[in-house]
């Protein structure tokens, strides 16, 4: 690490986590200059996020709810 460079807290991986990729951007953008190697982390975590949020959403678009037995439900 360069003299340069100051540390960031970890709290900064919360946005991602919580915001995805916008969250990632924004943290890279604010952390870049002090710490380059947490602000790729950060955007790497808001991909990765949007890419479960994505499989998540395709398994529950894949679960049929009204035909399946069980919920008793009049449709």
């Amino acid at each position: 690490m360069a003299s340069s460079e100051k540390t960031r807290s970890n709290y900064w991986y919360l946005l991602p986590i919580f915001f995805s990729i916008i969250g990632g951007i924004v943290g890279y953008l604010i952390i870049q200059k002090d710490d380059p190697r947490k602000a790729k982390n950060c955007i790497y975590i808001g991909i990765i996020m949007i890419i479960i949020g994505i499989i998540f959403n395709i398994m529950i678009l894949n679960l049929d709810v009204v035909s399946s037995p069980g919920f008793n439900v009049n449709v």
